[in-house]
């Protein structure tokens, strides 16, 4: 970490949803923000709140397909606060559509942001942070990195590609004896704002696949991944669910989802034709959307999974102490004294 006790931290899609709930999250712990985004009204509105948190915010319009533009952003960050000390990559875009109606460039423009926009980051941050060998990069990941989900091919296909991708730098990182950290953290559904802009072919509303978390959630996962030393991190029940259960019954799942996967990223709304997307421009230039979508309602406040995965100690000492009642019990029910 850099001589000042405040970190650096920059964060891609910081504009609006996980980035937007991640920044301010870093902020109200001291943190120095680096804000990358396309959205000028929402990075002004991110950076905004950094500076009510009592911190400071730098802003840089940035898309994260173009590597010049990762760059430049980082060091504009560093010549406003210094090394950076933590680096998300975050940014993403989509389109909901099946495979037969998915046009080459749309497949070209998800990948070069879902996918290449953390190879450019990843590459960019190492760039910085190998000369002081220190740092910590986290890359915001999805349950979807393991178990692809139809109408959503080309986002499961960068998710996919960014797990292969860590995966192989953690490698060379280890291989470099580096202290450089690699942390991919794994999230549920989220209640975030890109399924009111996302592209979308689907005759209804798109919405997240339930259950539903809210941003924060995801926030809080990130900030503590960013300080503890884990490969992975997995946020949700339903993220354990789809992992585990891709490992164990994949081909009843693609069954499962081939029957409930249309139905669940849907609600019963007709959507606006003419709504616009962020696809290829932001549709955040004159509107701030802030960090939470339209699920408030359905979205859960917090995962008692992210909890036992972030607190092992107390989770060993509960599974002790039950474990010695069973036992007791048991002994009670043996000798007839229960």
């Amino acid at each position: 970490m850099s001589a000042n006790t405040d970190p650096t931290v920059v964060i891609t899609g910081a504009s609006a949803g996980v980035g937007r709930a991640t920044a301010r999250a870093f902020a109200e712990k001291g943190a120095r923000i680096g804000l990358l985004a396309r959205g000028e009204a929402g990075l002004e509105a991110a950076k905004q709140e950094v500076v009510d948190a009592g911190s400071e915010a730098v802003v840089v319009e940035t898309d994260v397909a173009h590597p010049e533009q990762v760059d430049t952003a980082a060091e504009a960050v560093e010549e406003a606060f210094g090394p950076i000390d933590i680096w998300v990559n975050n940014a993403m875009t989509s389109v909901f559509s099946p495979v037969s109606e998915m046009e080459p460039d749309e497949y070209e423009r998800v990948t070069a942001v879902t996918y290449l926009g953390y190879v450019y980051g990843t590459q960019v941050a190492l760039d910085h942070m190998r000369p002081r060998d220190e740092g910590t990069i986290i890359q915001v990941g999805s349950a979807l990195a393991y178990r692809g989900i139809p109408l959503q091919s080309a986002y499961c296909g960068g998710k996919h590609a960014i797990q292969g991708f860590t995966e192989s730098v953690r490698t060379e990182l280890i291989h470099e004896d580096s202290n450089i950290q690699l942390t991919m953290v794994q999230m549920p559904a989220l209640n975030t704002p890109q399924f009111e802009w996302v592209r979308s072919r689907l005759p209804n509303k798109p919405q997240p696949v339930p259950p539903i978390y809210q941003p924060e959630v995801a926030a809080e996962a990130i900030v503590w991944a960013a300080h503890n030393d884990r490969n992975e991190l997995w946020v949700g029940g339903s993220t354990l669910k789809a992992i585990l259960g891709n490992r164990v019954i994949p081909r009843r799942l693609d069954y499962l989802l081939a029957r409930t996967g249309w139905n669940a990223q849907m609600i019963d709304e007709p959507v606006d034709s003419d709504r616009a997307d962020n696809l290829r421009e932001p549709v955040d230039d004159d509107t701030d959307f802030g960090a939470r979508g339209s699920f408030d309602n359905k979205a859960r406040e917090r995962s008692y999974l992210l909890w036992a995965m972030t607190h092992p100690k107390q989770v060993a000492a509960l599974t002790v102490g039950v474990a010695f009642l069973l036992w007791d019990l048991l002994g009670r029910l043996g000798d007839g004294s229960a």
